[in-house]
């Protein structure tokens, strides 16, 4: 077989069907065409078809129905069901049985083929997402690291041959891009991992509360002192210690973590005995630390132990290949916890998400993605759901507006118009619907009649 993507076209209009087998094997793809819906379903296999585009209202079996015995045939080929006849309830059904996309009759040979290269594409990111997943939990384990983007398998490559070199690790990047992600995959791919992973956001706390919490504090070192506790970095001996956004450590902190890292112990606060303990350190920054150390507000010799190897996390927006898998991974995730069935993004709603620049990154993402699957009541996230929650360019307008400002222009224009669509009533009438009759009497190609049909919303009740 080819390397060619398969699709299988059933639909009961003989004309239809030649133009989609004729618009479809032009693009590249390898078409067959039937106009039996029960020979289509019949000689189905799984494995042989990448697509299938089915009409939904046919003579015997209908399209539902053969959507319903393709399905139970292979589960995970995407389908695209066409109609005349839109309702709410036609599409929830559909959708619900499984189709991946809808397509309302009359339209043009451009939107068919951008409905078959979004369900081709999404197969497609579905499936190297299944094999990047297989390939990273048996070679890195990283399973909470999606993604298939050069930069983010750069990182990765990084990563294991740093887990196991047990020195302090700097990693950089924006906030949201998954730093601490980084650290549990290097902690726990190092000979530390059975022991503790222990993590402190020194951005969080107040100077006097990050020092006790860090060091731990001997009792009656200061009021409210009424017992020995044990700090973070104690609680971490024989494992990691992570410090997010260590750029925020207040001086007095960056110098007994200096001696920490120079002698392995370090004094609790109020005690006289220093403590020994043996502890990986691994630091996160989304500011430029270099710079802070010019303007002295974060100590040289402490940012040169930090930094003895560094990892810089590319944002999002450089690495919009994981997107998709990223999208998806959170969807899975919300599926889980809520019991929803959400399936995936809506075409429309994919392309948004692939085209907005996440200043947030990966973190924004992941909200955006649960707040949408909150509010969604369809089987897929859709673009009016994700327009509440990060900003979509407008679109421009549909064919009817283009079309109703055509005919406020001119009387010229307006005349003209008035004529294309009696013409075109009368043609179809007097072909008794037939697209490729009506096409043969007018001397033009099917395409332009229905390009035409879609421009002025010419529906097949109009001429039938």
């Amino acid at each position: 077989m080819s390397d060619k993507k398969r699709i299988m076209l059933i639909d009961n209009e003989e004309g239809l069907c030649r133009m989609m087998e004729a618009v479809l094997a032009d693009s590249g793809y390898a078409v067959k065409g039937y106009t039996r819906s029960f020979e289509a379903v019949e000689e189905f296999k799984a494995g042989d078809w990448d697509l299938v585009v089915s009409d939904i209202k046919m003579p015997g079996m209908d399209g539902l129905e053969v959507l319903q015995r393709i399905k139970a045939k292979d589960p995970l080929i995407p389908v695209i069901m066409i109609t005349a006849y839109a309702t709410v309830e036609t599409s929830i059904q559909a959708l619900r049985r499984g189709a991946y996309d809808m397509v309302t009759k009359p339209f043009e040979p451009e939107e068919l083929l951008y409905r078959v290269k979004n369900a081709l594409k999404h197969t497609q990111l579905l499936e190297e997402n299944r094999e990047l997943r297989e390939e990273l939990v048996g070679k890195f384990r990283f399973d909470n690291i999606i993604g298939a983007s050069t930069g983010l398998k750069e990182v990765l490559d990084k990563v294991e041959k740093i887990a196991i070199r047990d020195t302090s690790v700097l990693i950089t990047g924006e906030s949201g891009t998954g730093k601490e992600l980084i650290a549990q995959a290097i902690h726990y791919n190092s000979l530390r991992k059975e022991k503790k992973f222990v993590a402190i956001n020194c951005g969080a706390l107040p100077e006097s509360l990050l020092e006790s919490e860090l060091f731990g504090y001997r009792k009656g070192a200061f009021t409210g002192a009424k017992e020995n506790r044990q700090g973070l970095l104690e609680a971490a001996d024989g494992g990691t210690l992570f410090l997010d956004e260590a750029g925020n450590l207040p001086m007095n902190v960056q110098k007994t973590l200096l001696r920490f890292l120079q002698e392995q112990e370090f004094l609790r606060i109020g005690d006289t005995t220093p403590t020994k303990v043996d502890v990986r350190i691994i630091s996160a920054t989304n500011a430029e630390l270099k710079e802070a150390v010019k303007s002295g507000a974060f100590r040289e010799d402490l940012y040169y132990r930090l930094n003895v190897l560094n990892l810089h996390l590319p944002p999002l927006r450089e690495r919009r290949a994981d997107i998709p898998l990223l999208a998806a991974h959170f969807i899975t995730l919300q599926n889980k916890k809520f019991g929803t069935a959400i399936k995936g993004l809506a075409p429309d709603a994919l392309e948004a998400v692939m085209e907005f620049s996440w200043p947030g990154n990966i973190r924004q993402l992941k909200n955006v993605i649960e707040a949408c699957t909150a509010m969604e009541n369809g089987d897929y996230l859709s673009l009016p759901v994700l327009s509440q929650f990060i900003e979509i360019p407008l679109l421009a307008g549909g064919d009817e507006e283009g079309v109703a400002g055509e005919l406020e222009e001119s009387d010229y224009s307006q005349a003209l118009s008035r004529f294309e669509i009696d013409y075109l009533k009368g043609l179809l009438r007097k072909n008794h619907g037939n697209v490729e009759a009506a096409a043969r009497d007018a001397g033009m190609n099917m395409a332009t009649i229905y390009r035409k049909l879609k421009k002025y919303n010419i529906r097949r009740e109009d001429y039938v």
